[in-house]
């Protein structure tokens, strides 16, 4: 905790808590009075002052985590010191201190119960309202199972099954042959996106899907990505279209639109649970606990599912727009995972849309294209 942490640093160095908390400041002025313009340079000292300056300034709410090597490989020696924070409050706090009124709105604020708890405020007012369209410009879907009846998901005891990375792979083989323009595939990270990526190339599908649409991806490289983009976007302009392998928390579920012809269909495979076994993870889960009485569970479905629904929604940017979501894991067939998405969606999830195979699921797709042509022409 930081209380500790500062005591120990008063101790064996003798700087005390008021010290630390205007160490930010102090370089800043510092680096003011010298007239040093180039700061890059200085970029590491000030990220120790950054550090310095919240260690000094909360004392609740806050986390230091110290790894002294990745888990991955116990043997390599690369302690890590971190400062987490765990309690959202702490940084909307001030919006409340300063404005009397305060409007906080999302499409997926879901389920809308959770926030106040997480926010630490009591709403004077709380409304979920469903999509104003004028036609069902939406068609939502959950896949089950393959066309081989076996059941599809990323839980740890089955992502790696060969039966489901084939599964997958098929599903998005026949979407890519029927489904026109943009589709945009959301993995639950980049190591299950970079194991079943090289498993289709190694089945043969990632070969057949490119006789349909050419395939770009994400990697943490923020400039590689952006270049994946623009040629995402060049490749479904002429009408050749794409599909795009993203990865859920990454820069493109957090805000990259796929309006009109860049997303007619986006497909989550899995449930994006994070990695529970994460030092800082169960440090936050511990402090919502005992802070806000939030159960572990409550808040690892909840933020999962927040993060599907975030990549879902990148498809639908207005009411002109159109595109289908592939809710591809059974999990999401369960109505304690299901309830958790938000209004919007769940009101144009039909019954008969929450149980799909491959084959079903191709066939519905098919069926809303169809019916959207045709609303269009007339």
């Amino acid at each position: 905790m930081p209380v500790s942490f500062v005591a120990s640093i008063h101790s064996q160095a003798g700087i005390d808590q008021r010290m630390l908390r205007f160490c930010y400041d102090r370089l800043h002025s510092l680096l003011l009075t010298l007239e040093i313009t180039d700061t890059d340079e200085f970029m590491h000292i000030q990220t120790i002052c950054d550090f310095a300056t919240l260690i000094g300034t909360y004392s609740r709410g806050f986390s230091i985590i110290i790894e002294p090597y990745d888990d991955r490989m116990p043997e390599v020696r690369d302690p890590v010191i971190q400062l987490s924070c765990h309690d959202a409050s702490l940084a909307i706090q001030p919006v409340f201190d300063r404005f009397q009124t305060v409007v906080i709105t999302s499409g997926t604020l879901s389920p809308i119960d959770l926030y106040p708890r997480l926010l630490n405020f009591n709403p004077v007012i709380s409304r979920s309202f469903t999509m104003s369209l004028t036609r069902d410009c939406i068609c939502p879907m959950v896949l089950t199972r393959g066309s081989d009846q076996l059941p599809v998901s990323t839980k740890f005891d089955m992502r790696s099954d060969p039966g489901v990375v084939r599964n997958y792979g098929r599903l998005l083989l026949e979407m890519a042959s029927s489904v026109p323009d943009g589709i945009v595939c959301f993995f639950v990270s980049y190591s299950y996106m970079d194991g079943i990526v090289n498993s289709w190339n190694e089945m043969g599908i990632l070969q057949d899907i490119m006789q349909h649409k050419l395939v770009f991806i994400e990697t943490p490289d923020v400039v590689e990505t952006t270049l994946a983009l623009d040629n995402y976007r060049k490749a479904c302009d002429c009408g050749r279209g794409a599909v795009f392998f993203s990865v859920a928390r990454g820069k493109v579920a957090e805000g990259i639109d796929f309006d009109r012809h860049y997303g007619r269909l986006v497909i989550m495979f899995g449930v994006p649970f994070q990695y529970t076994l994460s030092k800082i993870l169960r440090a936050r889960l511990e402090y919502l606990r005992e802070t806000f009485q939030i159960k572990e569970g409550d808040f690892l479905t909840f933020d999962a599912l927040r993060q599907a629904a975030q990549c879902v929604g990148r498809v639908i940017r207005s009411k002109a727009d159109y595109g289908m979501m592939i809710f591809a894991d059974k999990r999401y067939s369960r109505h304690d995972k299901r309830s958790k998405l938000p209004g919007w969606i769940l009101s144009h999830l039909h019954d008969a849309h929450l149980n799909l195979s491959t084959d079903m699921a191709l066939h519905t797709a098919q069926d809303f294209l169809t019916s959207v042509q045709l609303a269009i022409c007339f």
